[in-house]
């Protein structure tokens, strides 16, 4: 177990509560390792055994190794993750005034599960645009850190049947309280974050808000947890994990080989945008450093991409959710994911080809196949392949309560991650 690797993890989790926050928290690492960015308006002149990284829309990210040789002669190895996780946005006109409290209209973003939201301690960070005192337009980030807000539950006296069936109206039942509200005047929302942006980042020099970009997330940190500390419990885990053991074993690879970490946002709503998965972002920088189509296709057929996310552990109270053949147990390993209906896009060859790997290095690994009566998530893999060519594995540790408020995953599954794609980035049998 890799206690170094499992602090880094939770103090990555706690200081990313938006996918902003994760692209700029990865950025200063590659920043701290000598990678250099790579602004995508400008002229690129990429050179051998150097390191690079690229950021697209503020949450969205490409790091890449050139190694010494060239990526059409020996393939890239890739993996990818998403940075986003479902979450309750804040309206662009969010101030309501309900009964002298002041509350805040949300969006729900994602399939979020909607019950663990109540009752929690909640803060609020994301990225402001802001108008400066030279009437300069700038963008930075905001994160209160401490609770600010709460969806109180309604008290069983007033809803006998509650835990026979509890319907959650995500209009009605999802603003958040804020404060108390005595005045007669209108609450305006951007004052109030103008108001923080001073206290906070007074060098800024901001005298309006033009728009924003937040959300509400759980204060609680994440902690390891369990009788024998055996568990992580935190928000965003999905799919967090992945984006930053994607990036510690980028990190400490050996870089011989051409190597690649894909982190997209808007994985958990569908992918289709300018940074998401199904975007022409990843194929961008691919074309951008092999340098021709020629190139970039000999380069994508000789390549394989890990699609890193979370899969679902078997849940020991509802042992009938899974296929009895296929239930993934936290801390048993890393799980492929398989379905022939392309939700997944582990085929038999890329399958074949990480067994091998794991056996060589001796990590334990699991199956997931969703019960065939019950529909099947998806990921970036059969969207990134599809959109890039790449022959591609769908791959993730088990976890619990995935897209609720709080997940739970094993800590042993965090390094067995870590040391397959280690393992994944040195690897030379590619096929």
């Amino acid at each position: 177990m890799n206690s170094n690797l499992t602090a880094s993890l939770l103090d990555f989790l706690d200081k990313s509560p938006t996918p902003y926050h994760a692209v700029n928290n990865m950025a200063t690492r590659l920043d701290d390792e000598g990678f250099e960015q790579l602004p995508e308006r400008d002229s690129w002149s990429l050179q051998a055994e150097k390191r690079y990284y690229v950021i697209r829309g503020g949450s969205s990210l490409v790091a890449f190794v050139t190694a010494l040789q060239d990526p059409e002669e020996v393939g890239i190895r890739m993996v990818g993750a998403h940075t986003d996780s479902p979450c309750l946005k804040v309206k662009p006109q969010p101030e309501i005034v309900n009964n002298k409290y002041l509350q805040l209209g949300v969006e729900v973003y994602g399939g979020a599960l909607f019950n663990p939201w109540f009752d929690r301690d909640l803060s609020m960070a994301g990225r402001v645009t802001y108008l400066d005192a030279a009437n300069e337009i700038y963008s930075t980030l905001l994160d209160y850190r401490e609770p600010i807000a709460v969806i109180p539950s309604l008290a069983i006296h007033l809803d006998r049947e509650v835990n026979k069936n509890k319907t959650v109206n995500p209009q009605q039942h999802l603003p958040a309280i804020l404060s108390t509200h005595d005045s007669d005047a209108k609450p305006d929302f951007r004052d109030m974050l103008l108001s923080k942006l001073k206290q906070e980042q007074p060098e800024a020099k901001a005298q309006t808000i033009l728009d924003f970009d937040l959300c509400l997330y759980d204060s609680q940190l994440p902690q390891v947890v369990g009788l024998n500390h055996e568990f992580i419990a935190s928000a965003r885990l999905d799919n967090l994990v992945s984006c930053h053991i994607g990036l510690c074993a980028l990190l400490d690879s050996r870089n011989t080989l051409p190597a690649m970490l894909v982190c997209n946002d808007h994985e958990e709503v569908g992918s289709q945008s300018a940074i998401g998965a199904q975007g022409p972002f990843l194929r961008s920088v691919l074309e951008r450093w092999c340098g021709s189509t020629e190139n970039y296709q000999r380069a994508v057929n000789r390549s394989m991409l890990i699609s890193a996310d979370n899969s679902h552990g078997i849940h020991p109270n509802y042992v009938d959710k899974h296929d009895q053949n296929h239930g993934p147990l936290l801390n048993d390993g890393p799980v492929i994911k398989i379905n022939h209906n392309q939700r997944y896009a582990t085929n038999s060859i890329t399958s074949a080809i990480f067994r091998q790997l794991c056996e060589q290095h001796d990590i334990p690994l699991q199956v997931f196949v969703s019960r065939t009566d019950l529909a099947c998530g998806s990921t970036i893999g059969p969207l990134t392949s599809s959109e890039v060519g790449v022959q591609t594995l769908d791959l993730g540790i088990p976890q619990f309560a995935m897209h609720s408020i709080r997940e739970l995953c094993g800590v042993q599954d965090v390094d067995y991650l870590y040391r397959s794609l280690l393992g994944f980035y040195a690897s030379e049998i590619l096929l």
